[in-house]
């Protein structure tokens, strides 16, 4: 989390004052603004040292750090992870059809899919049908975008997908 400075080692000697309310007070002293923090029971607490003056507020800063750190998580939480879904060539349709809703419970909770399919012996020589059968796997799905095409490592053929928007 990022470093504030709070009141007495706020070393500016004018702020842009802001209210716990959120109201713009104006340019004040620093001594000033640390009484009437101090009036109310709360901090002053430098939010943005790079402006001239810098800007402060008058918070309480256990519960300033506590708002800080729920939009941090909420911020990762979004980026998402990516999920596997593993087929083969002997896949069954109902089989297809359980990986479907499994992808789309996937992709609704905002993650991305990676679409993966392992060629084991003989079944290396018949590549095509496993692209086919991904490829017709992802036709049935809806509101996707391709994040990363079909792509083929020795064995391994792999497609990453996402909800489109």
């Amino acid at each position: 989390m990022k470093y504030y400075r709070l009141n007495y080692r706020i070393k500016a000697p004018k702020v842009r004052l802001i209210d716990e309310n959120g109201k713009h007070i104006g340019v004040v002293e620093t001594s000033k603004a640390i009484e009437m923090a101090q009036k109310k029971g709360l901090d002053l607490i430098e939010v943005n040292p790079n402006q001239d003056p810098p800007v402060a507020k008058i918070l309480d800063f256990g519960q300033f750090k506590y708002q800080l750190s729920k939009k941090e998580k909420k911020q990762k939480s979004k980026k998402g992870e990516v999920k596997g879904i593993r087929l083969s060539l002997r896949v069954g349709k109902h089989d297809l059809e359980f990986k479907r809703k499994q992808v789309d419970k996937f992709l609704k909770e905002g993650n991305k899919v990676k679409i993966e399919m392992l060629l084991r012996g003989r079944e290396r020589t018949h590549a095509d049908l496993g692209e086919k059968i991904i490829n017709d796997f992802i036709s049935s799905l809806e509101n996707i975008k391709i994040e990363q095409p079909l792509k083929k490592q020795g064995p391994r053929i792999t497609i990453l997908i996402s909800r489109s928007n």
